[in-house]
């Protein structure tokens, strides 16, 4: 098995700070989660995480206007420049300090970062090879604090900076005569947005404590007047407003009063017309966010109690005020089209479009805004559940990537979630002592289960029939089993001596087995008076068990760091691998002992067998996930699943930059004198301390799951949840090859017609589109004798590989055709090795029921379609045969009415 697995999605997480943008066509919104950032197609519904990322939590995303290339800054001024066509890193540039807003100029030409009190204006790279993509052109200081937005005029001729000094800057991009620099004054707190009007060089200015300025100036954009340039104005005797500086890159430095006019022209002048003031309710209601859409005149104003306005400039009229969130409004957003506005929320990782004209929601996500503690793939793989410490219960569409429904019935921390065998039933338990079954066609929690008395369960499991449903308290070691039919309860096994950590029933077999921290494993037969069959001893305390596909095998992970395997027939040990040391964890900040030191004490604390049940997934305290053999006991791939600084425990060695001759900085207590700026966790806190203003995130894993298609596997950790697929394209996995295979030769035998001959030498190069190519080559009508005609080896190969492209491809009867004779020919083969075909047989009717849907609807909305037309066409039919009998009555009548008036006729 090659273990070609790469990141494909993030799940779990929508929006957690930074900037929104919108695509240039005004139909997908692009947010920073972590140091990722995910594109969220809103006419499409599905939602994909660029292969990027940064080394911090990305701040700052920045699109060009045609939309190929971003720029993503993170906290510590760490550029990426990503080809948003390609999906890859063009360019790495390092701003060393932390930057507050990224912005291109609507020509594409140039783009302004602003970090500290300075606006850098940079060259864009272009289509052509440059060696340096950032190239510096002009600096401007003004700003006394730090700068907080920025703004362009319809043709890049300037830019408007805001900044926590109370005032806006505005500079000429280009070596304007009449424009250096314009200083505006007028708000009493920090400068949120500044927005140019359209095609003009009017400003609007809004302030944290919800004012808006409006400014008009005296002269407009074709006023500007080409001048020398900056440092050149020094020498002839003008003040200090330009000097060069480092690259040949000219340095603005505005002050307080207006620029020496040129001779002969006379500068440009601002003057402010009027001031309004949103509705406030004291600080509580600061304004934190603001948009404004120019070809539409629409402002939208975003609160720290979760309102937004719409007010329609110059004259300040209300459109509407609307509550979308109790949380603070972090970011907001237009599209092109000023139709759809995004709206982030930081505090509850919420990501919101509204349609502000039909007052509806075009986009609603939210992804679990404390740690995501488990998940369960749905037999079928097409569904994810997940449950965190925030007590909900979500479930996520594999394909579109995003939630489709949420469960909050739980009062405390899900612990652990499972699917019933149908797929239509999710089982979750919970700290708050209950288990409850969620039913996925009515989305309502039909059945609650509960202890005698209270109880906090930390593991769950239900049997293969989905009637048995066992849970495992962790205070007081007991195992609770209940009827999913009549939801009694039936049963308490006692017998463990410490916490129940994970509860696994056998896939063939009405047997459980449960692992404890008191060192043993216990094999609970369901239909003997579930009695104790085995009681399996360990070598440390047991923290995860899982059954092989097949139930043959048994995988326990224990405190030491060892994966047992044992016999659950025999209650023998097969094998042991030793898998601290791949751990490698990382040294947290507050720690006072290497990393070597504390890795004694860490251990896996999940376990997932893969779909062929060859290999063993195992996670834990730890970024890295392992992937072991277990018929050569050996580590196989580590997969790194995050380089984010921004959580602890990622390096192993301290940064020394942050030791002082009093140890680390994060040790040293800042802030003992007053209460508030304590950051230190109390003893015994693993997470931080909720209480304190921040805290770090420590990396971990704490669930693992293969999908059952066996093509793609997922972890929940700290960034959230992580999808890996298997990638065939990146690796060349011969099968049988020899000198005389190669394209050529597979195309000769597809000139020849020998459609079965050319089928193998394909599959013996083994390339996804040769074997395409010469699959769609087969004429209709010869299919069935091609499959007769396969080797059985050959046989799963194809049926695999029209399992994977039938969930993408568009030739929909003609690959159903291949499955269908190739099951009707080879089934009963294939029955015979039924555990090894089993992941295939499951991609292949997760295809099936991924395009029956799709056309169900389609076709449903086509039935309806058709039937409201016949209605329309039987109704203007009776319409026209009303018309027609009238126009019949009239002319009889007049006929008659002529007899009448001429007797002699």
């Amino acid at each position: 098995m090659k273990f070609a697995y790469r990141f494909s999605n993030l799940l779990g997480a929508v929006y957690r700070h930074g900037n929104l943008n919108f695509s240039k066509d005004g139909n997908s919104v692009i947010s920073s989660v972590g140091n990722r950032v995910s594109v969220f197609d809103l006419k499409n519904n599905k939602s994909e995480t660029l292969p990027v990322s940064t080394t911090k939590n990305i701040t700052c995303v920045a699109l060009s206007p045609d939309g190929h290339l971003a720029v993503l800054v993170d906290e510590d001024g760490a550029a990426v420049l990503v080809s948003l066509v390609t999906r890859a890193v063009l360019h790495h540039y390092h701003f060393h300090k932390p930057v507050s807003s990224v912005r291109f100029s609507p020509d594409g030409r140039k783009f302004v970062v602003t970090k500290e009190n300075v606006a850098l204006l940079y060259h864009a790279p272009g289509k052509r090879r440059e060696f340096n993509a950032f190239q510096l052109d002009k600096s401007f200081y003004g700003p006394y604090d730090e700068t907080t937005c920025i703004d362009w005029t319809d043709d890049s001729r300037c830019f408007a900076v805001g900044s926590k000094d109370m005032s806006t800057w505005v500079f000429g991009a280009e070596r304007w005569a009449n424009l250096i620099y314009y200083s505006l004054g007028g708000h009493k707190d920090v400068v949120v947005g500044c927005f140019f009007e359209k095609d003009s060089l009017n400003l609007y200015t809004v302030s944290q404590d919800a004012a808006l300025c409006v400014w008009e100036t005296d002269s407009e954009l074709a006023d500007l007047k080409k001048g020398p340039r900056y440092s050149d104005r020094k020498k002839m005797g003008n003040r200090e407003e330009g000097e060069d500086g480092e690259n040949g890159a000219e340095v603005i430095r505005g002050s307080a009063e207006a620029p020496k006019e040129v001779e002969g022209v006379k500068n440009v002048r601002y003057k402010q017309t009027s001031k309004h003031f949103f509705n406030k309710e004291g600080d509580f209601n600061k304004l934190t966010a603001a948009a404004f859409h120019k070809h539409t005149r629409i402002l939208v104003s975003g609160f720290a109690s979760g309102i937004f306005h719409l007010h329609e400039l110059p004259e300040f009229s209300l459109i509407h005020s609307l509550s979308i969130s109790d949380q603070r409004i972090n970011a907001v957003a237009w599209n092109s089209t000023g139709d759809w506005i995004g709206f982030g929320c930081s505090g509850m990782g919420q990501l919101l479009v509204w349609e502000w004209q039909s007052e509806s929601y075009v986009f609603k996500q939210q992804g679990h805004f404390n740690n995501m503690a488990t998940l369960a793939y749905s037999p079928d793989g097409q569904y994810i559940a997940t449950g965190g410490d925030d007590g909900k219960v979500k479930v996520w569409n594999t394909n579109s990537g995003l939630c489709f429904v949420t469960f909050t019935e739980h009062t405390s921390c899900v612990t652990n979630v499972t699917f019933t065998s149908s797929g239509f039933v999710i089982v979750s338990a919970s700290l708050d002592g209950t288990v409850r079954a969620f039913d996925l066609h009515r989305y309502r929690n039909f059945r609650t289960l509960t202890s005698p008395r209270p109880a906090q369960f930390s593991s769950l499991a239900v049997d293969g029939s989905g009637e048995l449903v066992c849970a495992g308290a962790q205070d007081s070691f007991e195992i609770f089993l209940w009827s999913m039919q009549t939801g009694r309860l039936l049963e308490v096994l006692s017998g463990h001596e410490g916490p129940v950590s994970c509860l696994c029933f056998s896939p063939v077999r009405s047997v459980l087995a449960s692992v404890s921290w008191d060192r043993t494993v216990r094999l609970w037969d369901m239909l003997d008076s579930w009695q104790t069959r085995e009681t399996l001893r360990l070598s440390a305390d047991g923290l995860a068990v899982a059954y092989r596909p097949d139930g043959e095998e048994l995988a326990v992970a224990t405190l030491d760091g060892e994966l047992s395997f044992w016999n659950p027939q025999s209650a023998a040990q097969t094998g042991s691998i030793a898998g601290r040391h791949d751990l490698q964890t990382g040294r947290k900040d507050t720690d006072k002992v290497a990393a070597k030191q504390t890795a004694k004490g860490k251990s896996f604390t999940c376990l997932c067998y893969s779909a062929d049940g060859q290999s063993i997934l195992a996670g834990g305290q730890s970024k890295f996930v392992c992937i072991y053999s277990i018929r050569d006991q050996v580590l196989m791939k580590k997969f790194e699943i995050s380089c984010n600084l921004s959580l602890d425990a990622m390096e192993e060695f301290l940064d020394r930059r942050k030791m002082t001759e009093f140890g680390s900085l994060s040790l040293v207590d800042e802030g003992a004198g007053d209460g508030d700026e304590v950051q230190l966790s109390l003893p015994g806190v693993k997470r931080g301390d909720m209480s304190s203003r921040r805290f770090k995130p420590e990396i971990r894993v704490s669930s693992l799951r293969f999908s059952p298609t066996g093509r793609s596997w997922a972890a929940t950790s700290t960034e959230g949840l992580l999808i890996y697929s298997l990638d065939a394209s990146l690796v060349f996995d011969p099968y049988d090859l020899s000198l005389d295979v190669t394209p050529v030769s597979v195309r000769r035998q597809l000139k020849r017609k020998e459609w079965a001959s050319a089928i193998l030498l394909a599959f013996r190069l083994n390339e996804s589109a040769l074997i395409r190519e010469v699959i769609e080559a087969v004429p209709h009508d010869q299919i069935a004798v091609v499959c007769s005609l396969l080797p059985d080896v050959y046989v799963e190969k194809l049926l695999a590989f029209v399992a994977a492209t039938l969930e993408t491809s568009s030739h929909l009867q003609f690959y159903l055709t291949w499955a269908q004779n190739l099951l009707t020919t080879h089934g009963q083969k294939l029955k015979n090795r039924s555990a090894a075909m089993l992941p295939t047989v499951q991609s292949l009717q997760k295809s099936v029921q991924r395009h029956f849907e799709d056309l169900s609807k389609l076709c449903d909305w086509n039935v309806f379609s058709l039937r409201y037309a016949a209605a329309l066409s039987n109704q203007r039919g009776l319409k026209r045969a009303a018309v027609h009998q009238a126009s019949d009555e009239e002319e009889e009548a007049s006929g008659e009415d002529a007899l009448l008036t001429d007797p002699l006729e």
